[in-house]
């Protein structure tokens, strides 16, 4: 049988095959099951029409969506060494990196730009969620040092939008460090008096809630989004209640003060654009 799996089966599946871009003509939301045709839903940003859900945005899509496109310029992220630890489960962490990098074209789970919303310069570090979850290893955490550094030097605000599921294990202490690291990186921030503004993306969870993800000036949130620290599950096993249905959810951190504002994608880069005219108006 193996000649059938090994020889047959690939080349029956290369000739059945068709383009991607040709077989997706619709999506399902993952909320509301509702079909949804592929190029609408492009053009509403991966926001379902019949119930609000937003779906992810990579972080390339999330970039070019909220800066004016003829103003952005990427900004390099160095490459650490891939591997500190020599980490391995059911499998090479140094394969499960390449193989996120080979899915999603990025050396990581971090883009960072610098360019304009609406006529107001800003440096934008976005988070890409299916990368790995958006986790935050020592790419990640170097990425948003840089991007504070950027900012410091550019005189100009800096925002976030943070889409991960916390630290990456598989890097150990490593990981860990960087909330710490970046901590200190906002705190220069805000030292060089330069506005910092959080979007919460879904789920912002784990160590990246716990540093720079709760250090805004501004939270910004989407609708629905999972914002919170250890997942629901431990939380209710270890306070022995049952907590509300809605907790975690950005409506709810709003309602309880841990959020300042929850608003539609579309409506986002204007609400942003009019804190930045409103935060940077003392600044040369």
């Amino acid at each position: 049988m193996n000649w059938i799996k090994e020889t047959v089966l690939p080349k029956f599946k290369a000739f059945v095959k068709i383009k991607e871009q040709d077989e997706i003509l619709w999506i399902k939301c993952k909320s509301c099951s509702q079909m949804i045709f592929h190029k609408e839903f492009r053009e509403s940003n991966n926001v379902c029409k019949s119930c609000g859900f937003h779906d992810h945005l990579s972080a390339r899509e999330r970039i070019n969506f909220l800066l004016e496109q003829n103003t952005i310029h990427d900004i390099m992220i160095p490459k650490p060494k891939l591997d500190p630890l020599n980490f391995r489960d059911k499998k090479k962490y140094i394969d499960r990196v390449k193989d996120a990098q080979y899915k999603t074209k990025l050396d990581d789970a971090l883009l960072v730009s610098y360019g304009y919303i609406n006529k107001t310069p800003v440096i934008l570090a976005c988070f890409d969620f299916s990368f790995m979850a958006g986790s935050m290893g020592r790419y990640v955490g170097d990425g948003l040092i840089i991007a504070a550094e950027e900012a410091i030097k550019k005189k100009c605000p800096l925002i976030v939008v943070p889409s991960s599921g916390g630290a990456r294990m598989q890097e150990g202490i490593f990981s860990l460090m960087q909330m710490p690291r970046t901590t200190i990186a906002i705190n220069r921030v805000k030292e060089a008096k330069l506005p910092y503004i959080v979007l919460l993306a879904n789920p912002t969870t784990g160590g990246v809630t716990a540093s720079f993800a709760m250090l805004g000036d501004v939270h910004i949130a989407e609708p629905g989004a999972i914002v919170g620290f250890a997942g629901r599950r431990v939380i209710e096993e270890t306070v022995k209640e049952k907590l509300p249905e809605n907790f975690q959810t950005a409506e709810y951190l709003k309602s309880h003060g841990m959020i300042d504002i929850v608003i539609p994608r579309s409506e986002q880069k204007q609400k942003i654009s009019d804190l930045l005219k409103a935060l940077t108006f003392y600044i040369n």
